[in-house]
């Protein structure tokens, strides 16, 4: 039996004789959520027993919300395949995602999902819930990323990337000898005209920077950490590109594919602030086999 997600807040006096419905208001529950809370399986309680959104409060009253359960997109099914959750409370999950595996389906990619399986482990735990992926990578690319597991968390985590409290490191390997130790590479990205994938650096673009600093040099690649500024569609594959580094393996963007059979390219750190939980976290994932194999 899938349980309710409940959020539950014990009111102290600053809040007394404030209406239920300002109360969540400054919680960032919307009237469309309340709307959902009334009509589609939700509640509002106090002290156990059921409320409207003009109740006042009073100081030492439980005041708690039960969200709708979230029914997943038709057509999506649970799919036994494994994660690696790196961290898991009860509003999100850290994931660090393995190369050759999609973030959602694609008209290429139909089954075999991360978001395929997010769904089955769901079930496996009771959370009726449906997919909201905080932060998606490439299908090649690997390394961590946040799901929300409801939609009300996905919204306080993309006020939080509009804050710009969440932050990524990644760590690629791009072809030939980059020639300064760090830089800035601050270029418009749009989408190629001819092309529905592809992007390049373009003058009516969208704003986008993007700070590398190298690691390690040879006499063929170079291994580079890089910061996202902004985090637009394929980024860092374009950047670099445009600086005339493209990343190994990144045949769409210039890349050879000699060394590594993706684009060289791993979420290595992520920091956030957490809006339900309020501290700050930080996760490092090891970059994968693949990748160490030409670092080394």
């Amino acid at each position: 039996m899938s349980e309710q997600f409940t959020l539950t807040w014990s009111i102290t006096e600053k809040d007394e004789g404030v209406l239920v419905r300002e109360f969540l208001k400054k919680h960032h529950i919307s009237k469309t959520a309340l709307t959902d809370i009334k009509f589609n399986g939700g509640d509002i309680l106090v002290n156990g027993g059921h409320v409207t959104v003009r109740y006042s409060l009073k100081q030492g009253d439980m005041l708690s919300v039960l969200f709708p359960p979230e029914i997943p997109s038709e057509g999506l099914t649970g799919e036994n395949i494994p994660l690696e959750i790196v961290y898991e409370d009860d509003y999100i999950l850290v994931i660090n995602k393995p190369p050759f595996l999609s973030s959602i389906p694609s008209r290429e990619h139909p089954t075999g999902s991360m978001s395929h399986a997010l769904l089955y482990y769901y079930e496996q735990q009771g959370i009726a819930s449906t997919i909201h992926l905080v932060n998606r990578l490439d299908r090649d690319t690997s390394g961590l990323l946040i799901v929300a597991k409801y939609r009300y968390v996905h919204y306080l985590f993309s006020k939080e990337q509009q804050r710009h409290t969440i932050q990524r490191t990644y760590r690629a390997i791009v072809h030939g000898t980059l020639a300064f130790d760090k830089g800035t590479v601050d270029a418009p990205i749009g989408r190629k005209s001819e092309s529905i994938i592809e992007r390049e650096v373009r003058e009516d673009g969208q704003h986008a920077v993007t700070h590398y600093k190298v690691l390690q040099r040879s006499e063929d690649f170079t291994y580079v950490a890089l910061k996202l500024e902004t985090g637009r569609t394929h980024q860092i594959r374009v950047h670099m590109s445009y600086l005339g580094h493209p990343l190994l393996g990144d045949e769409l963007y210039g890349g050879k594919r000699d060394k590594i059979e993706r684009q060289a390219l791993h979420s290595h750190e992520l920091h956030f602030y957490h809006p339900i939980l309020q501290k700050e976290f930080f996760f490092t994932a090891e970059v994968p086999g693949d990748m160490k194999k030409i670092i080394e």
